[in-house]
């Protein structure tokens, strides 16, 4: 129990509980209530307690002494301002990323995996965060999108009619594979760049962190449905072409976390939403088109996600600007040998959109698919020009990326 006499510190009386049974519990929490250098009298009556008492001041750095009191022997403990393992521990921000000094410019490579506001013990680890500079990788919007994920999560199973019945003329079926198996190959480069990144992101950014494993965890279930799309009539992937992985292997090389964001987020899954659209649109069965409708969804928010990023970054340094339109030219070049997108997928868009071998149904799948071309270089610009390039040279960029859409 605890009481305070008018002229002296407050008292606490430990009684028979010795420093080994918890004693320290009833010291510690007494001198949380009183200000740095307030002092704190102790009594006891345990085997040995002030032996144990003296100890544990020396460990938590509190000043220590005694003096006697009607003949008992009472410790008087000057509390310390920071004491313990709080002493010469680090502020890692607020948890709260409204507070205005919540996030961090660097984060220290000795905050760790410490919680955001945490205090960081003295002495812990140093880890090797690449990503710990909140210019090159923050959206004030990252904790929003995640939200946004959060509650539009689907589950594959609940959302999608498995059941629904359809035939599809055999050639139709087999391009609507054929679509399957180009979008999975890419959506497994949509997953594996962020999770690259992801394991580079110092946690302090932890919104970002949690967007982007949100849009890892999306990817990971797109790449389920395509597969059971492809199976779902007892069949087998089809082909993957030398272009197509040659054109998602640059992603997956590029090192640099706003680059790799722009080009697979902005100008890639752009690219891949307008295509998900048009499956959604002109999908020759129910079932591809639920599909198509729900990854769309997803494939928005990813892009919202490199978008705000980018916008965020060019704030600051708009010269960033001038390395994301070179990346397009580069990656244009190192391309440039190669088939893009191949001929078994151009052909089965046409044959998908057309929904049966006639020459009325193919010219129709044909010119809608002369379409989709131009809505996907027409989102292209919208974004560029959205991220500040002048107009003249954002139609040239958006002309000049990857015939594989991704």
């Amino acid at each position: 129990m605890t009481r305070k006499d008018a002229s002296s510190s407050p008292l606490i009386d430990i009684e028979s509980l010795g420093f080994d049974a918890g004693a320290h519990l009833l010291v510690r929490h007494a001198l949380d209530a009183l200000a740095p250098g307030e002092r704190l009298r102790v009594v006891g009556c345990a085997p040995g307690w002030d032996v144990m008492l003296g100890h544990w001041c020396r460990a938590q750095g509190h000043l220590l002494q005694w003096h006697t009191d009607d003949g008992r022997r009472v410790a008087l403990v000057c509390r310390d301002s920071r004491y313990g393992r709080w002493r010469d521990a680090q502020q890692t921000g607020r948890s709260d990323p409204r507070a205005a000094d919540a996030i961090a410019r660097r984060a220290l490579s000795t905050w760790g995996l410490a919680a955001r506001g945490a205090q960081v013990e003295a002495g812990s680890p140093a880890f090797a965060f690449r990503l710990d500079s909140k210019q090159e990788v923050w959206t004030d919007n990252a904790g929003d999108l995640y939200a946004q994920a959060v509650a539009a999560q689907w589950n594959a199973d609940e959302a999608i009619d498995w059941s629904v019945e359809f035939e599809l003329p055999e050639p139709v079926e087999a391009a609507v594979v054929q679509i399957m198996t180009y979008m999975v190959e890419n959506e497994n480069a949509a997953l594996v760049v962020p999770a690259r990144f992801l394991g580079q992101l110092h946690p302090h950014y932890r919104e970002l962190q949690a967007a982007l494993a949100i849009q890892v965890a999306d990817e990971a279930r797109h790449i389920d449905v395509f597969t059971r799309r492809i199976r779902h009539k007892h069949r087998e992937p089809a082909l993957s072409t030398a272009g197509g992985q040659a054109s998602l292997k640059t992603l997956l090389d590029e090192s640099d976390f706003s680059v790799a964001s722009f080009l697979l987020s902005v100008m890639g899954e752009g690219t891949f939403v307008t295509l998900l659209q048009f499956l959604q649109a002109h999908g020759p069965d129910p079932l591809t088109r639920q599909i198509a409708r729900l990854a769309a969804r997803d494939e928005a928010r990813h892009v919202a996600l490199g978008m705000s990023h980018l916008l965020y970054r060019l704030r600051s340094e708009p010269d960033l600007r001038v390395r994301l339109g070179r990346a397009i030219e580069q990656r244009h070049g190192a391309l440039e040998g190669t088939g893009g997108l191949n001929e078994e997928v151009f052909d089965a868009l046409i044959l998908v959109a057309a929904g049966e071998l006639t020459p009325s149904a193919v010219a129709r799948g044909y010119a809608l698919v002369q379409e989709l071309m131009r809505d996907m270089a027409d989102g292209r610009y919208t974004r560029l020009v959205r991220l500040g390039f002048e107009h003249a040279h954002a139609r040239e960029l958006a002309l000049m990326h990857t015939r594989n859409f991704m």
